[in-house]
């Protein structure tokens, strides 16, 4: 497998941790439990932080979303 391709897979799996957590930060966030919320919070960014990095392999500047 390509580094582009497993690049792509990995950014995949990144969306869908992503996806998980945010589902959880709202239970957490219903619940009132503000250090879970928290922590929940510093995952998103990361998981977010670690997919553009991803990004950044896989596309051309000019081609990226923002």
């Amino acid at each position: 497998m390509s580094g582009k391709k497993r690049s792509k897979k990995g950014t995949e799996s990144l969306e869908k941790q992503i996806q998980i957590h945010k589902e959880k930060l709202k239970h957490a966030q219903e619940k009132g439990d503000l250090g879970l919320t928290n922590y929940y919070e510093k995952e998103i960014e990361h998981f977010e932080r670690a997919k553009e990095k991803l990004m950044r392999r896989i596309m051309p500047k000019l081609k990226r979303k923002k």
